[in-house]
Parts: structure tokens; C-alpha cells; sequence
């Protein structure tokens, strides 16, 4: 499972709908509906919120307006808990060491998949973090389990 921390514009179609579908994992497993997946460390940044659901919906919601600004359908109506129905999630912080780590991960994998795509990305500055997440200094998250 991979809940990137970098904005979803980064990713190729493979990328963004693959997370898409593993937000959606997450949050079935949030909601309690499946026994897969309870221990992913993943899952530890939208546990700690103080509501869980509502994080991963707003999560999930920026992946969907990536899809429709792509000419792609994602069905919002597999989102639990929308934005728009409650209290907007507090940003959560992510390291800016982890960001990088993502970076990385990503640039490698754009180069197998997307050698355009990677033209392009390889050339910024420093990546965009998803609209839920606010960049702090640190380093690698504890829940990361991917190595350099």
C-alpha cells in the first residue's frame, strides 16, 4: 500500500490510479469493514487524526479532482466521508525527508513507466505535497518502510 505524500498532478495514470484504489483499501480498513491491512504502517498518519474517515476522504477527494482535471472517472461516491459534510481535516504534517524519499520513489518508477512524464518531474525544484499535507523538517516518517 502507498498513500503518496507527494500531489497527485506528480503521478503517472498508473500511479494515481493505483492510489486510488489502495485509498480506498485504507479506507475500508479505517471503517472497520475488512480484516486486510489493520497493521499497515500507512494507515498510522490517518489513525492519529482525530477523525480518521474524514481525513481519508478529504485524501481521496484530491485524488478524484486529479482524475477529472485528466479526463478520467473515479466514482466520489465511494468516498464515506466527503469534504463538504463536516469539519475540514486539520492538515497533517509531513516530514520534508519523507517527501524526498517519495521523490525518489516516484522518479524511479516514472522512469520505467513514464520516461516523459520523468522528463518533466525530474526537472523540479522540489515536488508538491498532497493538498492534505503541510511539509515540516524531518526526516523519513516512522511509518515508512521503504529504503534509499
Amino acid at each position: 500500500m502507498r498513500l503518496w505524500s507527494l500531489h497527485p498532478r506528480h503521478l503517472d495514470r498508473q500511479g494515481l490510479t493505483g492510489c486510488w484504489r489502495e485509498s480506498l483499501l485504507a479506507q475500508a480498513v479505517l471503517a472497520g469493514r475488512t480484516q486486510g491491512y489493520r497493521a499497515h504502517p500507512q494507515l498510522e498518519r490517518f489513525r492519529a487524526q482525530d477523525a480518521p474517515l474524514a481525513a481519508v476522504g478529504a485524501y481521496l477527494e484530491a485524488l478524484a479532482e486529479e482524475a477529472t482535471a485528466r479526463g478520467y472517472r473515479f466514482d466520489r461516491t465511494r468516498i464515506d466521508e466527503a469534504p463538504g459534510h463536516g469539519p475540514r481535516p486539520a492538515l497533517i504534517p509531513v516530514p520534508d525527508g519523507q517527501l524526498a524519499l517519495e521523490w525518489e520513489h516516484l522518479l524511479a518508477k516514472l522512469e520505467q513507466r513514464d520516461p516523459e512524464r520523468w522528463q518533466r518531474e525530474r526537472l523540479l525544484a522540489a515536488p508538491e505535497p498532497h493538498p492534505l499535507f503541510t511539509v515540516v523538517p524531518g526526516p523519513v516518517a516512522s511509518w515508512e518502510r521503504a529504503t534509499r
